[in-house]
Formats: C-alpha cells, structure tokens, sequence
C-alpha cells in the first residue's frame, strides 16, 4: 500500500521538475532551475522508498512511462504543444505497456518468493525462501574459482552447495586449494 503511495508522489515530483525545466528557460530563471533540483531530489528519495515493495523495473517503468504521459499531457494542455493521432496512439502503447508490466509483475512482499535481504543488504545476511540453481545465476562457462577461490568446480556429482545461507541446486565436487 505505502509503495503505490511513494510510486504515486515519485511520479508527481518527477512531473513537477519536467515542468520546472520548461518554465526556467534554459536556466535563465533562477526559481523554476532550483525547483527542478529539488522537485528531482524528491522523486528520486520517494522512487526509492517505493522499490522496498515494488520490484525495480515495475517501478521504473510505472515513474518513467506514467510521468512521460502526464508531460505529453501537460505540454498539450498548457503549453499549447501539437497533438497528434501519432501522439495519442503512442501514449496509449506506454500506458498498456506499463499495464502489461504490473500485470505480469509480482511485488517484493509477496510471500514465499524470492530473497529477502536484511537492513545492510549484504550477502553474509539473507535467505531465500525457494532454492536458487547455479544454472540460473552463472553462464556454463563460468569459473566458480571466481566467487569462491578456495574451492573450484571440477565436475558435477554432489547435489547442494550452501553459499552464505543459500542453497545452490545442481551437482559438483569441490577441489579446496587452502
């Protein structure tokens, strides 16, 4: 719910400092060039909090092709930009793209998907709540003496290597160089 909320003020503040760019001419007027700043630094602080329930292409597609509508809007109505049937049709592919998106998106906060994260973010404290397989996350081709210097893969033959908490599905043996 507070996701949609801060998407919805990332989008209005984004709007208003795409606004505030037409009215400072270039930079020529002093207060609509620092309301673009601080109407950008808004949206961006507000975008942010949105992308702890929101998964961050959604987001950014809802803030980016949502605020590109409104423009297109707003510069037709009061700004007296032309309007087109080539404008119109193509305002109506961003709105059902960004449709498309939400549609055949899921949130972060649905339960049982995914990787949590804790508050740091760092990967020596989360879990996953659904097996992830290394053929998922590293091309064929990958050397996992990369990401794991004290052990490489040699072959597959043992079935789960458990990575900070995470369960990697597949199979290998483990040469440790220590």
């Amino acid at each position: 719910m507070f996701g949609w909320i801060y998407m919805t003020l990332a989008i209005l503040f984004e709007v208003a400092g795409t606004t505030a760019m037409k009215f400072s001419e270039g930079f020529t007027r002093v207060w609509p060039s620092i309301f673009i700043f601080f109407f950008y630094a808004l949206s961006y602080i507000v975008l942010t909090f949105a992308l702890k329930t929101i998964e961050i292409g959604n987001a950014y597609a809802i803030w980016s092709g949502l605020g590109t509508v409104l423009i297109v809007t707003i510069g037709i109505l009061w700004f007296n930009e032309s309007i087109s049937l080539g404008k119109i049709l193509s305002i109506v592919l961003i709105v059902m793209g960004v449709v498309g998106l939400q549609l055949n998106g899921e949130t972060i906060a649905d339960e049982g998907k995914g990787i949590s994260f804790s508050d740091d973010a760092s990967l020596n404290h989360f879990e996953t709540t659904q097996p992830i397989k290394t053929q998922d996350i590293l091309p064929p081709s990958f050397d996992s003496a990369l990401i794991m210097p004290e052990m490489s893969v040699k072959k597959p033959e043992i079935e789960t290597l458990p990575i900070h908490g995470v369960e990697l599905s597949g199979k290998y043996t483990e040469d440790r160089t220590n």
